[in-house]
């Protein structure tokens, strides 16, 4: 990675058309704003300044965006799925030329550091490359022999789909929700999140430009109230995927009811990262502190919370404080840096008021628990000790640097902790004693769970959650459960008795 100052320079070159153009709704093909004229400023976490105006959709967009992937769907439904492959590995190929673009402008955009977001775009394009391979197969199905029926099953794509997505690493989870769509046959409107849109609109221009026909990929910016709404609501689009907080996926559900919208949603986590005293402690270290300040912990997945056995409890805690205490703080830009800003000043905001929270609820505030300089959104990487599981820092998704850590005494008083929340979406679990892991696994109320390792992401492997973090299952096969229908075909095998009914 370049230096600081060789990166500023690239970003400003990156971002030369946005500033002249702005950033457009893509609605058929074609480039336009808003129905109604109106725009909105993004900004920059890092000084607060401004680094474009953004079509503001509304109902009147989507409509347009919906009546174009209505349109698109039938041809691109029924389009050789050798030829979709080809158009969504072009894809791969023009996220990767354009890496460096992508990874400056999302930084800039969302605060993420680039230690992180340089293999971001990379991350894209082998979500595009994994569902292109698996679009050839995508509508096979089953031969079910019965007594008088050769039953066949196929998948069919579901129609137009609208896909939501978040901002925090917004490339990457866009092609992680958008890629299976094109796979599978669907067409898309995209909204983006209005925090972080840059990036969103470079994706779609590669797409057009690999090839994509027009109002296959339709994408509108704006706010939830306005076009999300009317996205969730509108007849024409057959089903909703959400990655954001379980509040708002609620209300998308609610919102597509009068449609039997279908819905997948990765929602929010509190997620424990359980420490026992025969656990590899250096390399649960390593993790701990990994999955809640990589990210600016702005990741679902986080380890938001460290259960940690009493007797190691006073050393472990130790080295972390040293540790947390040593991460650095600066410009995302920055190749040393490993914590920027945060998104915007609302989620600063909503971050650093749990800092009093967690002190009016008895818990240390170890490390951190202050604002980093005061210009843009820094906030100092946070750990919290001395806290049980049932104050508020323990059972609200913080989604900030901000650990909270709680010791347990023994296996069962851990797996009550654990399962002592709202939420389920990731577990990670520490201890060398094999039966114990498959014990505690078995009873961990969490859709996905880790053995002596951080997140690491398989793509061929369900992605998804229990409880209020999610409904449904990304990756591999699943996706194409969601968007897909199952087609049952039977052919019978001969004149088998039909009841006769009014002979």
């Amino acid at each position: 990675m370049s230096d600081l100052t060789t990166n500023i320079e690239m970003l400003n070159s990156h971002l030369a058309c946005f500033r002249t153009d702005g950033i457009l709704n893509l609605i058929g093909g074609e480039s336009r704003p808003a129905a109604s004229g109106a725009t909105f400023d993004t900004s920059s976490p890092v000084d607060e300044s401004v680094i474009c105006p953004v079509a503001k959709g509304g109902a009147e967009d989507i409509d347009a965006a919906a009546a174009a992937a209505k349109a698109a769907f039938p041809a691109w439904r029924d389009m050789p799925a050798l030829d979709r492959k080809k158009i969504l590995n072009r894809i791969a190929d023009l996220i990767v030329e354009r890496a460096e673009e992508i990874a400056l402008c999302e930084c800039w955009d969302t605060g993420q550091a680039l230690r992180f977001m340089s293999k971001a775009a990379l991350r894209g394009a082998e979500n595009f490359r994994f569902f292109a391979d698996k679009a050839t197969s995508a509508r096979d199905g089953q031969q079910l022999q019965s007594p008088t029926l050769m039953n066949v099953t196929t998948r069919v794509p579901i129609g137009p789909v609208g896909v939501i997505t978040p901002w925090n690493t917004p490339f990457m989870l866009s092609t992680w929700k958008i890629a299976p769509a094109l796979a599978a046959g669907c067409t898309v409107v995209h909204k983006p999140a209005e925090f972080s849109p840059l990036t969103a609109r470079i994706l779609a221009e590669i797409a057009h430009e690999a090839g994509l026909p027009a109002g296959v990929w339709n994408l509108v910016n704006g706010f939830g109230e306005d076009a999300g709404k009317a996205l969730t609501e509108h007849p024409d689009i057959k089903a909703i995927a959400f990655v954001g907080e379980s509040k708002t996926g609620s209300m998308i559900m609610k919102q597509g009811a009068d449609t039997l919208k279908r819905v997948h949603f990765e929602l929010g986590g509190k997620n424990p990262v359980v420490v026992f005293d025969d656990a590899d402690l250096d390399r649960a270290l390593d993790a701990a502190i990994f999955m809640i300040y990589s990210l600016n912990g702005e990741r679902c997945t986080s380890s938001s919370r460290l259960l940690v056995q009493e007797s190691i409890a006073e050393e472990f805690e130790a080295k972390l404080i040293e540790r947390v205490n040593n991460i650095n703080v600066g410009h995302p830009l920055d190749p040393a840096t490993e914590v920027g800003p945060l998104i915007h000043k609302v989620h600063f905001d909503k971050v650093t008021s749990y800092f009093e929270t967690a002190k009016q609820d008895g818990a240390t505030v170890a490390v951190g628990g202050t604002r980093a300089g005061d210009q843009g959104w820094f906030v100092r990487p946070t750990l919290f000790t001395n806290a049980t599981n049932d104050m508020t820092i323990a059972q609200e998704e913080i989604f900030g640097p901000v650990l909270t850590a709680i010791r347990f005494k023994d296996e069962d008083e851990a797996l009550t902790l654990a399962n002592d929340t709202q939420y389920g979406l990731t577990g990670y679990v520490w201890t060398n004693d094999l039966t114990r892991a498959l014990r505690f696994t078995n009873a961990l109320e969490a859709g996905m769970i880790w053995v002596n390792s951080e997140n690491v992401r398989h793509l061929p492997t369900p992605f998804g959650g229990v409880k209020s973090s999610g409904i449904g299952r990304d990756g591999g096969d699943w996706s194409f459960d969601f968007y897909m229908e199952q087609k049952h075909i039977g052919f019978a095998t001969g004149p088998h008795k039909i009841p006769r009914l009014g002979a």
